[in-house]
């Protein structure tokens, strides 16, 4: 079967407007659900972060009101620890990316604060598309889309149909008039074609070999989209 990157945040925080670092890391079940789906199907996973330090989870992912109660934050929890790739993450500028057929980036605030400036991501990323790889990213996961930038300066994903965490999703979570940017605008102002469905709902869009999911709900439908690419 094959072998998929995992690339997740190294962020803990997300520095606010205000200078203020907001907790963070990555979104938990938005690395588990597309995690177990791919491993169930027989792929092998390896993560990657920037200088390879050992990803962060997002506290609040783990909260019972982030999972739809208890029994579904345990599990959450429980696949996190069945994901003892976490504890070993290469570093990104180490990665090959012909050992890999697809590429993931899961979501979490954590993005916006480094893969959003991560210029060894962002060259994975263009490799990745021009080589004809998947390439599949969910909800603040699309923050390392900004990276991804040619040597004319112009954006690798420009032009290309995709979703990520809406300014209005962010609002309803409370961060919007907090945030330095969001996402959404940064990603219109890149010249990515962004297309929002109804907050919180599921809501993936393809565009090539690129796999989008808007939220935290879009992780599954977007790890069975890739599945189908990987045949």
């Amino acid at each position: 079967m094959s072998k998929i990157l995992f690339v997740l945040t190294g962020a803990d925080h997300w520095t606010l407007a205000d200078g203020t670092l907001h907790p963070t890391g990555f979104w938990a079940d938005e690395a588990v659900v597309p995690y177990r789906t791919l491993k169930a199907a027989g792929h092998e996973i390896v993560v990657a972060t920037p200088g390879g330090v050992v990803p962060q989870v997002d506290q609040a992912s783990l909260a019972p009101e982030s999972n739809g109660g208890q029994e579904n934050a345990d599990a959450v929890k429980r696949g996190l620890e069945e994901m003892t790739e976490l504890r070993t993450p290469v570093k990104l500028t180490e990665v090959d990316l012909d050992d890999f057929a697809a590429v993931f980036y899961p979501g979490g605030h954590g993005p916006m604060e480094d893969l959003a400036v991560d210029a060894d991501s962002g060259r994975l990323l263009v490799a990745a598309l021009d080589t004809g790889r998947p390439v599949a990213i969910v909800c603040h996961g699309p923050a390392a889309l900004l990276a991804a930038v040619r040597a004319d300066g112009g954006n690798a994903f420009a032009g290309y149909r995709a979703t990520a965490f809406t300014n209005v999703e962010e609002n309803l979570a409370g961060f919007a008039e907090r945030a330095k940017w969001l996402l959404e605008d940064r990603l219109t102002e890149a010249g990515v074609d962004i297309r929002a469905g109804e907050p919180w709902a599921p809501h993936v869009v393809t565009d090539r070999n690129l796999i989008t999911g808007q939220n935290p709900s879009s992780a599954g439908p977007v790890a069975e989209e890739l599945l189908k690419r990987l045949g």
